[in-house]
């Protein structure tokens, strides 16, 4: 083949292939033109709507008897819910009057009931709230009252004719709060500032200056410049803080240096203390003494007896007291024996951890349902000082003893509390962790991050 004949069959190639295409593109336009007719032509035409016949429909329906819905209404009983404040200088009476209340069997069941009548102790400002009917009959009468540290609702229910009252304990709202403040002139100076929010309770000053009381002498040793931060318990009823709880967590930088402590509660042991924020115990094992306001009328060493006249080694430490004084436990512990014993007379025997127990001799008596097993805290009231056994006078007879044998107290020196075992300090430092984090938002450059 020659050249021309190559180019002229590469030129017939291309148009060629070019008609192919004309062709295909012209009958799919064809075929689009054919459907779009024939959907033209099959698509129904709609009617006017003002040419379609119209048909009028009567029917009779029958109303609802409003008289007999009426009657029903009034014999139902409505119900009035009324919610007043105690006033100064309220009687019953005015108070029933504002409540609606127009029901002399309930007046005369809340003055005669035992637990009724203690509404009758409500304070100014209290709230009380009541139930009546339309006719001023009471239905139920409701209000929380305080008995010294707990909080009662009294109920008085209407049970056909008579009346029925009920105490239960108050059902109060918990809250964590938390405290920043600079020391300018004093401690109590700093508590009473509102700037951040609200003025700490003087129950929680208290508690600081327990806590940290074996490390700052709160009396001369603090500058201007100290800080603390306080984390505390706070519990509320209708809106209103009722009493204040433990602190959660402490810190005071005094002097440059900060001291800081964590209340940790194991959920397993139930045992509770401060502890710093390593793990260490920050409360002493025992008390020094576990009466107030005594003196040590015998110390532990040899001694004429008081009652037989003779030369005896005394192994414990007399505390001369009044009749009735508070005797405390001086460790967390568990009762051993509690009962009478020869010369010990009334005694009390608690044992501590590890090997150490101590005792108690000479009670007047016993704290109220002891017994043998019972756990008690640090500080616990076991009995009341007495001169019962081998006793010239009202005392307490007290006794340390290591593994059963009697040791000086007053000789033992910084013994720390039970440590942590390693299942609890592994919780106590999840506890920790919570602390030290609510500590960074309280310091000045915690409150500073938190601004941005």
């Amino acid at each position: 083949m020659n050249p021309l004949q190559k180019i002229t069959g590469k030129r017939w190639f291309g148009l060629a292939e070019t008609s192919r295409k004309t062709r295909i593109v012209a009958g799919g336009t064809a075929a689009l033109a054919l459907c779009a007719f024939g959907a033209t032509a099959v698509a129904p035409i709609a009617p006017d709507a003002s040419d379609m016949p119209v048909k009028s429909v009567a029917q009779d329906l029958q109303l609802p008897n409003l008289a007999d819905q009426i009657a029903a209404l009034q014999q139902d009983q409505q119900q009035f819910i009324h919610e007043e404040r105690i006033r100064p200088g309220d009687s019953l009476g005015a108070v029933f009057n504002r409540l609606g209340i127009a029901d002399q069997q309930a007046q005369a069941f809340v003055r005669n009931d035992k637990v009724a009548r203690s509404i009758l102790s409500l304070k100014t400002g209290k709230r009380i709230q009541a139930e009546t009917d339309e006719n001023g009959q009471l239905l139920s009468l409701h209000a929380t009252i305080a008995d010294k540290d707990e909080f009662k609702t009294i109920t008085v229910t209407r049970k056909g004719d008579k009346f029925v009252s009920n105490a239960a304990p108050a059902k109060l709202e918990r809250r964590v709060e938390m405290h920043s403040r600079n020391i300018t002139s004093s401690l109590y100076a700093a508590t009473d500032d509102t700037s951040d929010g609200g003025q700490i309770p003087d129950s929680i000053v208290n508690q600081i200056v327990e806590m940290f009381s074996t490390s700052i002498d709160f009396r001369g040793d603090l500058k201007r410049g100290d800080r603390f931060n306080v984390v505390y318990e706070t519990y509320w009823l209708d809106g209103e803080m009722v009493r204040t709880g433990r602190i959660l967590a402490g810190e005071f930088v005094n002097r440059g240096v900060a001291y800081q402590s964590v209340w940790y509660e194991d959920p397993i042991s139930h045992q509770g203390g401060y502890y710093s924020l390593d793990g260490k115990a920050l409360k002493k094992a025992f008390l020094k003494s576990p009466v107030a306001f005594n003196r040590i009328s015998s110390g532990f060493s040899m001694r004429v007896h008081p009652v037989f006249g003779v030369w005896k080694k005394h192994e414990g430490v007399d505390f001369a007291a009044p009749l009735g004084t508070p005797i405390k436990a001086s460790g967390d512990g568990v009762v051993d024996f509690v009962g009478t014993q020869n010369g010990y007379g009334n005694v009390v025997v608690l044992k501590h951890w590890s090997n150490y127990s101590t005792a108690y001799g000479h009670m007047s008596r016993f704290a109220g349902g002891l017994r043998r097993g019972q756990k008690v805290a640090q500080g616990d009231v076991i009995g009341y000082v007495g001169a019962t056994g081998w006793a010239t006078g009202p005392h307490l007879h007290y006794e340390f003893r290591i593994g059963g044998h009697a040791t000086d107290p007053m000789a033992l020196k910084n013994l720390q509390q039970q440590p942590l075992t390693p299942g609890e300090m592994n919780r106590f430092k999840m506890a920790a962790a919570e602390m030290s984090h609510r500590f960074s938002l309280l310091s000045p450059a915690g409150n500073a991050m938190a601004a941005r």
